[in-house]
């Protein structure tokens, strides 16, 4: 082709004519691959200005349109790859970022939670909070906590029983549910 060689030899006017002839019809075949206007015109610039580039080859070209095809399509692969990293990126920082918020969120309302229940412990009589703290902070049974304080196991557990259900109550008209509220008790204190 003498088009090829013309370019090959750095005629940009030749240039310019293989680029009118095939833009349109370049431009048409990328747009069925990206479906974005932009995307199109950019990838048919860059396989314009890559042939450009290496000019010096177009003489040893004997089909030049499958060179063209190929070289958009190679392009239109690069892009899809780029733009899959991309959404990729994007999914895994969006995901990122949303669990961060939970976990901020949900250490807020924790914290919250365990300021009620701490009101609520700091409201039982002295004894039954010292009960309440050695079964729940200490983790002693309800033997230790009998032996420690002299007194009978079914005291221990009468009052225990009763700081549980004084704490839970207290909870509940603080509007806090009962899955919380098992939360708190195996987690927080």
């Amino acid at each position: 082709m003498d088009l090829l060689k013309k370019i090959a030899e750095g005629d940009r006017t030749a240039f310019s004519k293989l680029y009118l002839q095939y833009l349109g019809e370049l431009y048409r075949y990328v747009y069925l691959f990206t479906r974005s206007k932009v995307q199109s015109e950019e990838i048919v610039q860059d396989v314009f200005l890559k042939i450009w580039e290496k000019r010096e080859s177009l003489a040893h070209i004997t089909s030049f349109k499958a060179y063209v095809y190929r070289s958009a399509k190679n392009l239109v692969l690069d892009e899809v790859r780029k733009d899959a990293v991309k959404l990729k990126a994007h999914r895994y920082l969006r995901h990122e970022s949303e669990q961060e918020e939970a976990m901020a969120d949900e250490r807020i309302i924790s914290r919250q939670y365990r300021e009620i229940a701490e009101r609520a412990v700091a409201l039982l009589p002295e004894k039954r909070r010292a009960i309440f703290l050695m079964r729940t902070h200490e983790e002693l049974s309800l033997d230790e906590i009998a032996e420690k304080l002299s007194i009978s196991k079914s005291v221990v557990k009468k009052q225990l029983y009763s700081a549980i259900s004084f704490v839970r109550n207290y909870m509940y008209k603080s509007n806090i549910t009962g899955i919380t509220i098992i939360y708190l008790f195996f987690n927080l204190f």
